[in-house]
């Protein structure tokens, strides 16, 4: 029996990489039900293990039958600590004849998988087809996205994917469905190191069978069309041959600062939708665009599908870009507070003074009012008009800064006086200069050394817990 670490080991297997999967859970050991216990779980324990992947996930007592009680597992496969899996710990029915194991491996991963794409009309579109033991098999479409076709198009020497066909857009494949549920953040250089189910058991036919379309280069050249100069417009994407346009849904500022840094502009001032700058007259490209505003090409950028919609053009969506340093800053400050450093966050735009609706807005939001404010940091961002509710116009509505911006301006929203609220939803924050007032004060308690134990905060003069939600 191979003992890795006190609260995961793996026992009974031929070498320390490989074994029953056994917990320590309250003062004895115990295993895991293999009824859907797969790879995703696996990895899980074998990152907590110090290994780099794995390889297999077994079931039916493998590594032989354990004893004590047989706890449910079920991870997503990305979490450090099977205490953040959405199922762990709880005892169930079930026999140590079903007994899960583990196999996990150091360095690369020892049986990458190859793959191909079939039935498309080049060789950069297709089915996926995978390698695996000698024989080809598909890949379920249940929950495949961009960032699993990523990692097929760079395994085939693409530069990245401009979508992740599901349905068997390429046609059904006719041999075994191999693996379902892939779950990859994109960044895989082999799909084998991807969160999947090895065993498709959630896959019913070849209907959903996967695609991709992958490119090289720059896949979507773009332009703003029907501005009153350059920096306005309506988004227009060159694919296939001709411009179309890009609908309105989720579209945010996010998104435009994308479009603007691939004209060259420094940033974005605006994401207007609803056609403000006229109607396409294209195909709709894309919908429900999803940026993080760092991409190099909107194709980058999470979205239904090329050429998947449910719009019309009266929903085309524009950019208003800049160059330099933001050209109409926002000023900010904080009213009806106890200190200077509180209050109701006020900002000023075209002449007036008005507020900012609390949908979405956090901490890393707050931030930024306190560095503009010249504060070091940001104590809480309350929400619900905890500082009384403003009579201006509500200026802006689900802010998402990272915390790192200059001014608010810069981070992304829907628009200036674009709203759905009411006063009654004002937001606030709470600043603090030099150290940060509550950065001393946390303890353990409870366990058995000084480097483990639950989580204790001392807050105004006295010691509090930490739930565990998230």
């Amino acid at each position: 029996m191979y003992t890795f670490q006190p609260e995961v080991r793996l026992a009974n297997g031929s070498n320390h990489a490989k074994g029953r999967v056994e917990f320590l859970y309250s003062e004895s050991w115990r295993t895991v039900c293999g009824a859907s216990w797969d790879l995703r779980d696996v990895r899980v324990v074998c990152r907590i293990l110090g290994f780099d992947g794995a390889l297999a996930a077994t079931r039916s007592a493998r590594f032989g039958q354990g004893a004590g009680d047989v706890l449910r597992v079920d991870c997503w496969g990305t979490e450090d600590s099977l205490a953040d899996c959405p199922y762990f710990g709880a005892s169930i029915p079930c026999g140590h004849h079903m007994d899960a194991g583990a196999v996990c491996y150091l360095g690369a991963h020892p049986n990458p998988f190859q793959v191909r794409l079939v039935n498309g009309s080049d060789s950069a579109k297709g089915r996926v087809e995978v390698l695996r033991d000698g024989s080809w098999g598909t890949v379920c479409g249940v929950g495949w996205d961009l960032r699993d076709a990523r990692v097929v198009c760079r395994m085939l020497g693409f530069d990245g994917a401009l979508d992740a066909p599901g349905s068997a857009r390429f046609g059904q494949g006719s041999v075994r469905i191999l693996l379902d549920r892939v779950n990859c953040d994109g960044t895989e250089d082999n799909l084998a190191e991807c969160g999947y189910s090895g065993n498709a058991r959630y896959s019913w036919s070849h209907t959903s069978d996967a695609g991709a379309m992958c490119y090289s280069g720059d896949p979507f050249k773009v332009r703003l069309v029907g501005g009153s100069n350059d920096a306005v417009g309506r988004v227009e994407l060159m694919h296939g041959g001709s411009w179309g346009t890009i609908c309105d849904d989720s579209w945010d500022l996010r998104d435009a600062r994308v479009v603007c840094r691939m004209l060259g502009f420094g940033g974005a001032l605006d994401a207007p939708g609803s056609a403000r700058f006229g109607q396409g007259s294209g195909r709709i490209i894309l919908d429900v665009v999803g940026c993080d505003g760092t991409e190099v090409n909107v194709a980058e950028c999470i979205h239904r599908g090329i050429g998947v919609h449910y719009c019309g053009h009266d929903e085309d969506a524009g950019a208003i870009c800049y160059n330099g340093a933001h050209p109409n800053p926002l000023g900010i400050r904080l009213v009806d507070g106890s200190s200077k450093a509180e209050g109701r966050v006020e900002v000023f735009y075209d002449g007036s003074w008005g507020t900012i609706c609390d949908n979405g807005w956090d901490l890393r939001d707050a931030r930024v009012v306190c560095r503009m404010l010249g504060f070091e940091g940001a104590l809480d961002a309350p929400t619900s008009a905890r500082f009384g509710q403003g009579s201006g116009d509500i200026l802006l509505n689900l802010v998402g800064c990272d915390g790192t911006e200059g001014n608010l301006a810069d981070c992304a929203h829907l628009g200036l006086g674009v709203n759905y609220c009411r006063h009654e939803e004002d937001v606030g924050a709470i600043c603090y200069s030099g150290a940060h007032p509550n950065s001393v004060g946390v303890r353990l308690m409870g366990g058995s050394n000084s480097t483990e134990g639950r989580v204790e905060i001392r807050y105004n003069g006295t010691w509090g817990t930490v739930c565990d939600d998230g």
